[in-house]
């Protein structure tokens, strides 16, 4: 074999994983695993294991990948007639639906492995379940015939903040269903955002997202009702639940000014794409940024130190 065969060789290789890796929507994770490792912090208090951090985040990965390989091989007719998704592995032939589908369920039983012997058998049945959910209900049952699709379809996406808990505690409290009510109600006004975008693509296709079925508007409308719910919410881990404290509170008052804002200037010029990238792109940021001061609020310096200032200002 001569040095050009393998490298011919080499490269198709290469093509080949590069193919694999990009079926699981690699963009989409690193949010995923950030709200997880928010959830992680506040369960334990920021004493958290860096091996169970790692072992769960691998389990997640895995989960989070399944369940966007299952959802490329269930779309991928309406993949090849949009725009944006027209060269992804399966409608631009480089992978084979049976091989993908095969891929999906060895991530999936990766997945539930790991976190079944490391973690424990709760945290695996959730990321199962929301694997399930995304491909089951969101994907199968609503994405092509609710406009409703995307509201339901988001607790799919807020999983991984049951999942972080429950590797740490290995049950569910209030605290782990208010991070998940947080992620499910950012959902809506971050994915209505991106479908104003691109609204046009869901058209050809007939995907009924809000903006297509409705009008632009009716979008922002209920882009910034689910705002005016949002941002609310993310201040009941301070009061009453007090799982958090004054870092947490600081940063998520500052971005919640700026998520109302972003989302007042797309209900008072709903036509203009720009506006919808800017809140789009936003509450991307948002979402890290609120899930990072979780982390950070959660270590024991940062307590420390907030209860030191507490007891200075009361004397």
């Amino acid at each position: 074999m001569t040095g050009n065969t393998v490298t011919r060789h080499y490269h198709n290789f290469l093509q080949v994983v590069h193919s694999y890796y990009q079926l699981t929507k690699p963009r989409i994770i690193p949010l995923l695993l950030i709200t997880t490792v928010a959830s992680m912090s506040i369960a334990s208090e920021g004493k958290l294991d860096p091996i169970l951090l790692l072992v769960t985040l691998a389990g997640g990965t895995f989960a989070a990948a399944s369940a966007q390989t299952f959802n490329c091989v269930y779309d991928r007719d309406i993949d090849y007639e949009m725009e944006r998704t027209r060269h992804r592995p399966l409608p631009s032939g480089r992978v084979q639906p049976n091989h993908a589908l095969i891929f999906a369920i060895a991530l999936a039983c990766i997945s539930f492995t790991l976190l079944t012997v490391f973690v424990n058998l709760l945290s695996a049945l959730l990321a199962m379940s929301g694997i399930l959910f995304y491909v089951g209900v969101y994907t199968h049952l609503l994405k092509r015939h609710t406009r409703l699709n995307i509201v339901i379809g988001g607790a799919a996406g807020a999983v991984p903040m049951l999942v972080g808990w429950a590797a740490v505690t290995g049950t569910l409290s209030w605290t782990a269903w208010l991070l998940f009510a947080i992620v499910f109600l950012w959902t809506p006004p971050h994915f209505w955002a991106l479908a104003l975008m691109i609204s046009e693509d869901y058209a050809k296709v007939g995907v009924p997202m809000l903006p297509v079925v409705t009008d632009n508007i009716t979008a922002a409308r209920q882009i910034w009702v689910y705002t005016l719910m949002l941002v609310p919410a993310t201040f009941l881990l301070i009061d009453p639940l007090q799982a958090v404290g004054t870092v947490y509170g600081c940063i998520a008052f500052i971005m919640g000014a700026i998520f109302f804002k972003k989302a007042w200037a797309l209900l008072q010029d709903s036509q203009n794409k720009q506006s919808a990238r800017s809140l789009f792109l936003y509450s991307i940021l948002y979402m890290m940024l609120l899930c990072a001061a979780m982390v950070v609020d959660s270590l024991s310096i940062t307590q420390n130190f907030t209860q030191a200032m507490m007891k200075l200002v009361n004397g």
